[in-house]
C-alpha cells in the first residue's frame, strides 16, 4: 500500500522548549542547557566538595547566597546581644572573680601584654603615684592569672603614657608623687631568652620629653612613637610630638609635628588607616565629647620624589558630627579591628556607664558613634586601663563613686556570628569544628568523598540523558511501574 503523502500547504510542526519559549532544536534552547550543565558540574565537583571541606573544619557553613535572614539563632557566649551581633559590638561586662583583683586599689595607671605577662604600671591609690608594678601571668585565651608584684618604677608615676613598642615597655612622663608633670621616660625590655623582666631603666637624655606631661595620648605609629597633647606644668595643651626611629630601631629625640586644634588631655589615641584618631578627655573648661583627626603624610607615588611628610602629622581636623554623644574624661579607650572605643569615664554630671564605639570608613570620615544599652558597665567608672587579649577585652582598676578599685572587668570584644540562620536564598548552619591537623586531614577525606560521589553522579545523568529510553526502562523497573 502506497504511503500518503501530506497535503499541500500543511508545515511540519516543530517541538518548542521552555514552555513553548524557545525552538527545542535552535540554538538558544541549546545555550540554555550548556549553562545549566555547566552549573550542574560546578556544584558536583567543586561547591559540594568545598562544603564538605568547611564543614568538618569550621564552626558554621554557609550554604547559597544569605541575603537577609529572617531567621537567625545564636550561641549563649553572645548572652543577651542582639542576634545577630552589630559590628563591633561587645558583649555584656562582667566582674574577674575576687582572686583575680589587683594587690592594691589603683587608677590612673596602664596596664599592657608582654608575650605572657601582663603589666599594671603606676597609678594612684587615691593620694599620691605608685611606683609599683603588679605583674600576672597570663592564662589560656583571654585569661590571666593571679597578680604578683614586678620590678617597680624608678620613681612613682600616674597618668603616664605607656607604648610598647618592639617588645619594650615606655613609661612616657606622668605625675609624680607631687602631683607635678615629669619629662622622664622609662624602659623596660624582658630577657629575650627566659622572658624574665629586669629592673625597669631610665631612657638615654636625648629621649627625655621636652616639657613635662600627664595624660597625653601615648601611640604606637609605624615609625615611632606619637605623643599627643595631655597637661603640662600650666594646663591642657595642643602639642604633638613624635620620636621616629633610626636605622637601628632606636628612637630619638622628641620633634614636634602638627597642634591639635584644641587642648585635649586624658583623651585616646588610636591610628587606623592613614588618620590618627583623637577623642575624649578635658580641656581647660573639664570634660569634652570632642574628636579630632590627623592626617598622615601619604608615601610618595613611584617615580615622584620622596614626600617629606610621609608619616608625619600633617593636620588636624574636626567635624562637630563625628564628636561622642557626650563629654568623656579619663574613659577606657581603645582601638581593636577597625573600630574605636570609649567606656565609662567621667562628665559634668558624674562617673558614667556607657560603652560607645565607631567604625571609621576608609576616607578617614566618622559616621556615627554606637550604643546597646546590654554592653553598658555594670556601674560608672573612670581611669581605668585596657588590655584586649585573645576574645576578651579587659579593664583592669580605675576609680569608682567611693574610690580606687581592685577589681577589673571584661566583655568579649568579638562576638560570635549565628550558628543557623535561613535566609532567601542560603542558609548557615552549625559545622564540626574539627580543629587542628586531624580536622584538616578528615576535611580532605570528605571533600574528596564529596567530590568522587559528584562524578559518580554526573556520569551517571550523562548516561542518563544520551540513553533515555534505557534509563526509563531502568526507571518503570525500579519504581514497578508498566
Amino acid at each position: 500500500m502506497a504511503q500518503r503523502a501530506l497535503g499541500a500547504g500543511m508545515i511540519v510542526p516543530r517541538k518548542r522548549a521552555l514552555f513553548g519559549l524557545l525552538d527545542a532544536d535552535g540554538w538558544a534552547w541549546a545555550g540554555v542547557k550548556a549553562v545549566i550543565w555547566l552549573i550542574i558540574i560546578i556544584l558536583l565537583l567543586g561547591y559540594i566538595p568545598d562544603r564538605a571541606y568547611y564543614l568538618t573544619v569550621n564552626r558554621t557553613v554557609d550554604l547559597g547566597v544569605l541575603a537577609w535572614s529572617p531567621i537567625n539563632l545564636c550561641p549563649p557566649t553572645n548572652e543577651s546581644l542582639p542576634c545577630p551581633a552589630p559590628v563591633g559590638a561587645v558583649t555584656p561586662w562582667h566582674e574577674s572573680p575576687a582572686e583575680l583583683n589587683l594587690p592594691a586599689a589603683r587608677t590612673g595607671g596602664s596596664a599592657t601584654q608582654l608575650g605572657t605577662k601582663i603589666l599594671y604600671i603606676g597609678g594612684t591609690d587615691g593620694t599620691a603615684a605608685q611606683s609599683t608594678v603588679f605583674v600576672a601571668p597570663t592564662s589560656g585565651i583571654g585569661n590571666f592569672d593571679k597578680w604578683a608584684e614586678g620590678p617597680p618604677l624608678p620613681e612613682p608615676r600616674s597618668d603616664a603614657s605607656v607604648v610598647q613598642v618592639s617588645g619594650t615597655v615606655y613609661v612616657m612622663g606622668g605625675l609624680d608623687a607631687a602631683g607635678a608633670p615629669t619629662t622622664t621616660v622609662f624602659t623596660l625590655t624582658p630577657d629575650p631568652q627566659t622572658g624574665e623582666l629586669p629592673d625597669w631603666e631610665t631612657a638615654p637624655e636625648a629621649l627625655t620629653l621636652p616639657e613635662g606631661r600627664a595624660g597625653a595620648a601615648g601611640v604606637a605609629a609605624p615609625d615611632g612613637v606619637l605623643l599627643i597633647g595631655g597637661e603640662g606644668p600650666d594646663g591642657p595643651v595642643a602639642t604633638t610630638w613624635k620620636s621616629s626611629f633610626n636605622a637601628q630601631g632606636i628612637l630619638q629625640e622628641w620633634v614636634p609635628e602638627a597642634p591639635l586644634l584644641a587642648p585635649q588631655a586624658e583623651a585616646t589615641a588610636a591610628i587606623i588607616g592613614d588618620h590618627v584618631w583623637l577623642y575624649g578627655g578635658h580641656d581647660a573648661n573639664g570634660p569634652v565629647a570632642t574628636v579630632q583627626r590627623g592626617d598622615l603624610g601619604l608615601e610618595a607615588a613611584e617615580g615622584f620624589p620622596e614626600n617629606p611628610d610621609e608619616g608625619k602629622v600633617v593636620v588636624w581636623a574636626v567635624n562637630p558630627a563625628a564628636n561622642l554623644p557626650g563629654p568623656r574624661d579619663d574613659a577606657t579607650g581603645w582601638s581593636a579591628n577597625g573600630a574605636l572605643y570609649a567606656v565609662g569615664g567621667a562628665s559634668a554630671e558624674g562617673l558614667q556607664r556607657e560603652t560607645y564605639w565607631a567604625i571609621p570608613t576608609t576616607a578617614g570620615e566618622l559616621p556615627e558613634w554606637k550604643r546597646l544599652d546590654v554592653s553598658d558597665l555594670p556601674y560608672g567608672l573612670a581611669g581605668g586601663t585596657v588590655i584586649v587579649t585573645g576574645p576578651n577585652a579587659i579593664i583592669i582598676a580605675g576609680e569608682r563613686a567611693e574610690g580606687p578599685v581592685q577589681t577589673s572587668l571584661r566583655a568579649n570584644a568579638a562576638p560570635q556570628s549565628p550558628f543557623f540562620q535561613v535566609g532567601l536564598v542560603g542558609a548557615t548552619v552549625p559545622g564540626l569544628k574539627i580543629d587542628g591537623e586531624i580536622g584538616q586531614q578528615l576535611g580532605y577525606l570528605n571533600a574528596a568523598g564529596a567530590g568522587t560521589v559528584g562524578f559518580v553522579i554526573l556520569l551517571v545523568l550523562g548516561w542518563a540523558f544520551a540513553h533515555k529510553d534505557q534509563a526509563r526502562g531502568v526507571v518503570r523497573r525500579v519504581f514497578r511501574r508498566p
